[in-house]
C-alpha cells in the first residue's frame, strides 16, 4: 500500500444557483489538475445521494508534498479564493493511509 495522503471535503452549498456555479468552478479547476498535477492521483466530486446542494470531494495525493504543491498552484488558488461565495459550510478531513488496495497505474 503506498503511503499516499488524501482528504475528504463536504461543501454545503447556499442554494441551486450557487451549486451550479461551484460546479462549473470545479470543472474549470479540475481542467488544471489534470494538465499540471501528476502527483495528484485521484481527485473526485460527488453529490451525495438526496443531497443536491452537498458535494463531496475525495482528494488522494502521492505525498503530502504533491498535496502542497496541488494547494500551490494558480488554479488551485483561485478555486479557493472564489468558492466562499457559494458556500454555506465546509468540513475537511485529512486521510493518512493505514491499508487498502489501490488501483496499479498500468
Amino acid at each position: 500500500m503506498s503511503k499516499g495522503f488524501g482528504l475528504v471535503v463536504r461543501f454545503s452549498l447556499k442554494d441551486q444557483s450557487a451549486a451550479t456555479a461551484f460546479d462549473q468552478l470545479c470543472i474549470r479547476t479540475l481542467k488544471g489538475i489534470e494538465a499540471h498535477e501528476p502527483g495528484t492521483l485521484t481527485y473526485v466530486s460527488h453529490i451525495p445521494e438526496g443531497e443536491p446542494l452537498v458535494r463531496v470531494f475525495y482528494e488522494l495525493y502521492a505525498d503530502r508534498s504533491a498535496f502542497e504543491a496541488h494547494e500551490a498552484q494558480p488554479h488551485t488558488r483561485r478555486f479557493l479564493a472564489e468558492r466562499d461565495a457559494y458556500l454555506a459550510d465546509i468540513e475537511v478531513t485529512f486521510l493518512n493511509a493505514v491499508a487498502g488496495k489501490a488501483a496499479s497505474s498500468s
